[in-house]
């Protein structure tokens, strides 16, 4: 039986080349997830473009920001960092810019997030589990949605960053709320590959899903796909291109049959 892996795209919302590209890849079978910026100044065109179609092959999802779009919570990813380790972040304020987000995210998809993640794995800070996931039972009691958490596996010192900075305490205060959660996340790297390198490190990632799902974990791979053209500002455009064409080619397709792994919606896997 093929190994089912949740591939999420994140970023969608920041620009066009990033949403076209992402869509696409939906479209192909190559995605089961996108995560929104809801608060991006495109975010209405972007989500008028998530057709019903899109939504039987994909995820959508809440992509919580504190460091590009959002206020009164909005602070460079370092500082945000350390303002949550100190405890600093003041609470009302994380309520009212997560109610904004979620506000903004319904107004345009008529319907609750399907999962929430973080950009920059920003929601699982210090400080902001917990309110986040308050949230989230206030507003969604009846069908929560799912969470993944960024815990890695086995990828350098970033990985252990990732890591260090909330996933074990996120899955936990998660679990304990009722809410269903992804294990592991792949899909880290240095946004620095060509296609050939990116393309090793896929099957890589895709052979370590095979191993963790074995071991009963669920996985979800990150990427952060998008066409050529993608804004000049944002600093991991030259990695995009180079994604989109490793997973929209064949050569990915053959890495799943080879590994004998299926792409998988979280939501279908969690209602079993």
């Amino acid at each position: 039986m093929a190994i089912p892996l949740i591939i999420s795209a994140d970023d969608y919302a920041q620009g066009p080349a990033i949403d076209h590209g992402i869509l696409e890849l939906i479209r192909m079978g190559r995605l089961t997830a996108t995560s929104c910026l809801s608060l991006s100044p495109r975010w209405r065109e972007a989500a008028a473009a998530i057709t019903p179609e899109i939504r039987q092959q994909a995820d959508i999802g809440l992509h919580l920001d504190f460091t590009t779009y959002s206020r009164p919570v909005r602070h460079p990813h370092p500082q945000l960092v350390m303002r949550s380790l100190l405890g600093r972040l003041d609470r009302q304020q994380l309520k009212a810019t997560i109610a904004q987000q979620l506000d903004a995210f319904e107004r345009e998809m008529n319907s609750a997030p399907d999962y929430v993640d973080g950009h920059q794995h920003v929601h699982q800070l210090p400080q902001v589990p917990d309110a986040l996931l308050d949230e989230l039972q206030s507003r969604y009691a009846g069908k929560l949605p799912w969470i993944r958490v960024s815990h890695p596996a086995h990828d350098g010192v970033k990985g252990w960053v990732i890591s260090a900075l909330g996933s074990r305490a996120m899955r936990r205060q998660a679990l304990s709320r009722g809410f269903a959660v992804t294990d592991t996340l792949l899909g880290i790297y240095a946004f620095d590959s060509s296609a050939a390198t990116y393309q090793k490190q896929l099957r890589r990632w895709l052979a370590m899903a095979g191993k963790e799902i074995g071991a009963g974990r669920l996985c979800a791979l990150m990427c952060h796909p998008g066409l050529a053209g993608t804004d000049g500002t944002d600093p991991i455009r030259q990695a995009r291109p180079v994604e989109y064409e490793v997973f929209s080619g064949p050569g990915f397709a053959g890495m799943l049959q080879e590994l004998d792994v299926r792409p998988a919606k979280a939501s279908q896997l969690f209602a079993r």
